[in-house]
C-alpha cells in the first residue's frame, strides 16, 4: 500500500494522506509504545506527525509536555527527524489547566516564542516543519460548544501579535510554517487578512475536527480553505472511537471487542459532544451502511475521511498496534458514489450531530 502525498495548503511541505495523531503518547500510552506506533506507522508510509505542548489527553501537570518527549527521543534514536514533516501547537489560553503559563486567560507574543522553544527541546530538533496555535485566543465557541457568546469577550493579544510572533521564530529558523486549529470561518478569514494586509506570514492549515458525524466544516470553512489555499487536518476521524461502535452498543453490529477507550477511561465531561443521544443514533445508522456494505465501521468512518477533497490530511490516533494497522488499513476501502449518496441521505436525518 502507498499513502499519497499532498503538498499542504500554500506550503512546500509534502505530506501523507495520513497523519499520526500522538496524544495518548504518555498516558494511554507508555514510551515504549509510543515508539512503536512510530516505527509502525512511518514503515507503512506515514511521513506527517501532529503533537501538541498539552499532550498527553487528557491532560495534567504531571504528565505535561510527557508526548513531545515520548516523540523526541525517538526522533533522537532512529534519526528519521530529515524524513518527518513535524507539527506541533502552543496551547491556547487556559481551560482550567493552571500548569499552563499560570493559567493564563490570554496568549502573549512572548508566550508563543516561548512555547515554541520549550517544544523544540523535549522534541529534540531544531525545527518545527508546522507551528500551530491549538485553539482561538479570543471569545469563540470550540470544543463542542454551540453558540457564540459576546458577553464573555474581553481583551486579548491581538491576531497581528501572534503573527509577529510567528514571523519571529520563522526568521529564527525555529518554525517553518504557521497553522490553526478549533478555528472558526471568521478566525481563519482574520487571520489571511491580516497577514496578507501586514506582511506576516500566512496560515497554511486548519486542524478541526471533521468526522462524518461532524460535516460542519463543509458548511462555511471549507469555502475559506479553498479559495485561501489552507490544508484541512481532520481530527477526530473516529469521533473519539465513537465511529468504530465499540462502546455500550457495539455488539449489536458484531464488531470485535476492543481495549477501553476514552469516553470510558476519562470523566463524562471531557468530551461530552461524544456523549449525545443523537451522536449514538447516528453512529448506529452508519455502521448498519457499513454492514450492509461489506465494511466495519471503522472502515467507513476512515475512508470517509481519506476520500474527502477538503481534507489534506487526516489525523489518527490509537492506543495499540492492532487498531493503528485497523486504522492505516481502511485507506485502501473505497466509497463509491452512490455510497457517499447513502452517507449524505443520512446526514439529512442525522445533520451533524457531534458538531
Amino acid at each position: 500500500m502507498t499513502l499519497k502525498m499532498k503538498k499542504l495548503g500554500s506550503s512546500d511541505l509534502n505530506v501523507s494522506d495520513i497523519c499520526l495523531g500522538t496524544m495518548t503518547f504518555g498516558e494511554q500510552n507508555t514510551e515504549a509504545d509510543g515508539h512503536a506506533q512510530l516505527d509502525y506507522a512511518t514503515a507503512n508510509g506515514v511521513n506527517f506527525i501532529d503533537t501538541a505542548e498539552m499532550y498527553p489527553v487528557q491532560p495534567s501537570e504531571k504528565t505535561f509536555g510527557s508526548t513531545e518527549k515520548i516523540i523526541g527521543t525517538w526522533l533522537k534514536k532512529t534519526g528519521k527527524r530529515k524524513d518527518i514533516v513535524l507539527a506541533s501547537k502552543v496551547a491556547g489560553p487556559s481551560r482550567g489547566m493552571g500548569w499552563i503559563r499560570g493559567g493564563a486567560e490570554d496568549l502573549t507574543k512572548a508566550d508563543i516564542i516561548a512555547a515554541c522553544e520549550e517544544s523544540l527541546k523535549r522534541l529534540q530538533t531544531d525545527v518545527i516543519d508546522l507551528y500551530q496555535i491549538h485553539w482561538p485566543n479570543r471569545n469563540t465557541p470550540a470544543f463542542g460548544a454551540l453558540y457564540f457568546n459576546p458577553a464573555r469577550d474581553k481583551k486579548f493579544t491581538p491576531i497581528e501579535e501572534q503573527l509577529e510572533a510567528m514571523q519571529t521564530l520563522i526568521t529564527q529558523g525555529k518554525i517553518r510554517y504557521v497553522g490553526l486549529s478549533n478555528e472558526t470561518p471568521y478566525g481563519v478569514g482574520e487571520f489571511v487578512r491580516i497577514a496578507e494586509k501586514n506582511n506576516l506570514p500566512k496560515p497554511v492549515s486548519v486542524q478541526n475536527a471533521y468526522n462524518i458525524i461532524n460535516r460542519h466544516v463543509e458548511n462555511g470553512l471549507y469555502e475559506q480553505l479553498y479559495r485561501y489555499e489552507l490544508g484541512l487536518l481532520a481530527y477526530s476521524p473516529l469521533g473519539f472511537g465513537r465511529l468504530t461502535m465499540k462502546y455500550e452498543r457495539g455488539a449489536k453490529f458484531g464488531e470485535a471487542a476492543t481495549p477501553r477507550g476514552r469516553l470510558e477511561v476519562f470523566p463524562p465531561n471531557w468530551s461530552p459532544r461524544y456523549m449525545r443521544p443523537d451522536v449514538i443514533e447516528a453512529c448506529e445508522a452508519y455502521a448498519a451502511l457499513a454492514k450492509k456494505n461489506n465494511m466495519s465501521a471503522t472502515q467507513l468512518a476512515l475512508a470517509f475521511c481519506y476520500q474527502k477533497d477538503c481534507v489534506a490530511s487526516t489525523i489518527i490516533g490509537a492506543t495499540t498496534i492492532e487498531q493503528l494497522k485497523e486504522n492505516i488499513d481502511a485507506y485502501t476501502q473505497k466509497i463509491s458514489p452512490e455510497l457517499f449518496e447513502e452517507i449524505d441521505a443520512i446526514r439529512w436525518t442525522h445533520r451533524d450531530p457531534a458538531q
